[in-house]
């Protein structure tokens, strides 16, 4: 499951041995497309083996 808008995307990680390595290449994908730094990539869980990533619009890193 994936769901994406222009500033967030949230996605289902099943394979708990991969969830370090995705969330990686996701957060680089992520902030490349919004050309933006990696620091500025907020990622939280919002469920269970679910993740947002979004734009840290605070200019704070997280």
């Amino acid at each position: 499951m994936t769901f994406e808008t222009a500033e967030s995307m949230t996605i289902k990680i099943w394979d708990r041995s991969a969830v370090n390595h995705t969330l990686e290449t996701l957060v680089h994908d992520f902030s490349r497309r919004a050309n933006a730094q990696k620091s500025d990539v907020a990622v939280t869980l919002s469920g269970p083996n679910t993740f947002t990533l979004s734009l840290n619009t605070s200019g704070a890193a997280l």
